[in-house]
């Protein structure tokens, strides 16, 4: 089995780009706006890192790393 990184530095675009299941994550930790509104994923997600995302839908970064850790990521930050 190969084994699932996640850049955090990387953009939410460039990582849900390569791998479409960090979309789902991110939803299940209420990214939902981001992820759902038409052409904000490719608009904001250019820009946006999940760090940042985190400060700005003031979710804590620890619960994020959380949902990508019990599907199998290893973090890189």
């Amino acid at each position: 089995m190969e084994k699932k990184i996640i850049d955090f530095k990387k953009s939410v675009y460039e990582l849900n780009k390569e791998n479409p299941e960090v979309s789902e994550i991110l939803a299940s930790v209420g990214f939902d706006v981001l992820l759902q509104r038409p052409g904000m994923l490719a608009t904001a997600g250019r820009v946006m890192t999940i760090p940042k995302a985190a400060i700005k839908k003031n979710i804590t970064l620890e619960k994020i790393k959380e949902a990508f850790i019990e599907k199998g990521y290893e973090i890189i930050e």
